[in-house]
């Protein structure tokens, strides 16, 4: 009886230890599926994220784009892409100037304002012999930028906010404007156009360098 009673427990533990592999070898395949999905869906999520990340920098780029590029532009000089970088003078209309046509319709000593450079109203002086001065005024108070009319009955600039008042040439003749208009060349193009372009040399009023350069 006891020896088979030992070898019943014999056969029992050598059927236990017959199946153990099986049942880790199940065990350790599911864990690598687990793995292997759990990895997968690492995999998925990294590339929604990088995707998102895409078309939140793309979305911040467009909008950065819109604001920046108008506004930089806002400080980039006009041209007319011909002429020097000059800008063809207009009237209130938005027309351009012809020397021929204008000269016909001003007497001789007229200062009348045209739009000139980054769109400034600026004075186009006719000489006593009916032709265009070679320089125009920027009508612009160096003061606090009031626009300046000229007072043809006292031959000078007046600025009606603060008092100032110029010389027919521009320079200051009465404060408080700490400074004379601004120049800027005039001349007439081939086709007859009259334009407008930077004064960048000595101003001529003070011996010095233009202060709007």
């Amino acid at each position: 009886m006891k020896f088979l009673s030992l070898l019943v427990s014999v056969l029992a533990t050598g059927s236990t230890v017959a199946f153990a592999p099986s049942k880790i070898a199940s065990s350790r395949t599911a864990v690598s599926r687990m793995n292997m999905a759990a990895s997968e869906e690492l995999y998925i999520d990294e590339e929604r994220r990088f995707l998102m990340n895409l078309i939140l920098l793309g979305s911040a780029g467009i909008t950065v784009g819109a604001i920046a590029i108008p506004y930089i532009a806002f400080f980039v000089p006009p041209g007319s892409g011909g002429d020097g970088g000059g800008v063809s003078a207009k009237n209130a209309l938005g027309d351009d100037l012809f020397a021929t046509a204008y000269l016909t319709e001003k007497p001789a000593g007229d200062r009348s304002l045209a739009q000139g450079l980054k769109g400034d109203a600026t004075y186009l002086i006719v000489k006593d012999d009916k032709t265009l001065e070679t320089y125009g005024l920027n009508a612009v108070c160096t003061h606090l930028g009031c626009v300046v009319p000229w007072s043809a009955a006292n031959n000078k600039f007046m600025c009606p906010c603060h008092g100032s008042q110029y010389a027919p040439d521009g320079h200051v003749v009465r404060g408080p404007a700490p400074l004379p208009l601004a120049l800027a060349h005039c001349d007439t193009a081939e086709d007859g156009k009259i334009i407008f372009s930077t004064w960048t040399e000595e101003d001529f009023r003070t011996g010095g360098k233009g202060w709007w350069n």
